[in-house]
């Protein structure tokens, strides 16, 4: 679950008519200092985009799915 903060910033891009990727990367940002503070136990940079990625969707960021080549049929239906 994302912080209150992350999401006021989302929001405040979106307001500024930001591109959702900009809004997608305070989630992103966000995971990533999680990750660097030892909260979280991913494995690598790229878990880490994933996870901010989908807590943007989740947010009600307009981030699209990802391609089919980039992800299986399965990641791509959650």
């Amino acid at each position: 679950m994302p912080d209150k903060a992350t999401i006021q910033r989302a929001k405040k891009d979106k307001r500024q008519g930001k591109s959702p990727s900009t809004q997608a990367g305070e989630f992103v940002k966000s995971e990533i200092d999680k990750v660097r503070a030892g909260k979280h136990g991913v494995r690598n940079t790229k878990q880490a985009i994933a996870i901010g990625l989908s807590e943007a969707r989740r947010a009600g960021v307009d981030v699209p799915q990802p391609k089919k080549k980039a992800a299986r049929t399965r990641a791509r239906r959650k």
